[in-house]
């Protein structure tokens, strides 16, 4: 017979397994932000704890405003009860279509007073921090889904020289784009005299090749997870992160 015994005490417990913690909701039909926000957070010290969202494909206004009902209740389903540091909601094309204050009154319902980052926030946010003003903009949308956001970054007073669509309404081809024909897109998306690119949706694989893309470009590009993996470091007070000119700049620099 097998002798069970007690330890005879209570094993000590630390505050947290790791440093920090954040949020996220990501989308049902997601491949790229948990890997890319495990690249550059996990090593930091920041957890990723992640929920997904329903989501039916094609990407439209109306697919993409169909996931508001929902952000309440996937926010509440992340660690009930405990703090986080940061909540991502991992769509731009949505949180555009949504509105930031409404995904974060609706994320807030659940974790009053978390920061909500979303994907376009924090692009402005790092666009600022470089003291960007004039951009071009490469999305894998078609037009309908584009035009939303190009007016979006034009209400924040940018200038856009060039705003390329590649027509694309499946989020998981999206995830699927070669990346060597990435870095030829985004070399041909950057038009004379920007002063950054911007390569939108949480799906597409840009974070992983910035450096490859600043090179092809001769500009600072970002993305929307390398800009919201930037945003939540500096909500933690953490330097760094890695690859690309963003992650040298402070949050909130002129």
């Amino acid at each position: 017979m097998i002798e069970i015994l007690t330890a005879g005490r209570a094993p000590r417990l630390d505050p947290r397994p790791m440093p920090h913690r954040i949020g996220l909701i990501a989308l049902a039909t997601d491949h790229s932000i948990e890997p890319d926000f495990a690249r550059v957070l996990r090593p930091a010290g920041v957890a990723v704890h992640v929920n997904r969202i329903p989501y039916a494909n094609p990407v439209t206004p109306v697919t993409l405003a169909a996931m508001e009902p929902g952000l309440t209740a996937a926010a509440e389903l992340i660690l009930p009860g405990e703090a986080l540091d940061a909540l991502v909601f991992g769509c731009t094309s949505a949180s555009v279509v949504i509105g930031d204050a409404n995904v974060q009154r609706a994320v807030q319902a659940a974790k009053p007073g978390v920061p909500v980052v979303t994907p376009i926030a924090a692009a402005i946010a790092g666009l600022r921090a470089m003291s960007a003003r004039r951009i071009s903009v490469l999305t894998p949308y078609n037009m309908e889904t584009s035009t939303p956001m190009a007016r979006h970054f034009e209400s924040q007073g940018f200038a856009l020289d060039r705003f390329t669509c590649l027509e694309l309404e499946d989020d998981r081809e999206m995830a699927r784009i070669a990346l060597d024909d990435l870095v030829e897109f985004a070399r041909a998306a950057v038009a004379p005299g920007s002063e950054a690119l911007f390569v939108s949706c949480t799906a597409v694989r840009a974070a992983g090749i910035i450096d490859r893309l600043e090179a092809a470009t001769g500009v600072p590009v970002l993305s929307s997870n390398h800009a919201s993996a930037w945003n939540v470091l500096r909500i933690c007070e953490i330097a760094g992160g890695g690859p690309g000119h963003l992650m040298t700049l402070p949050l909130g620099a002129p």
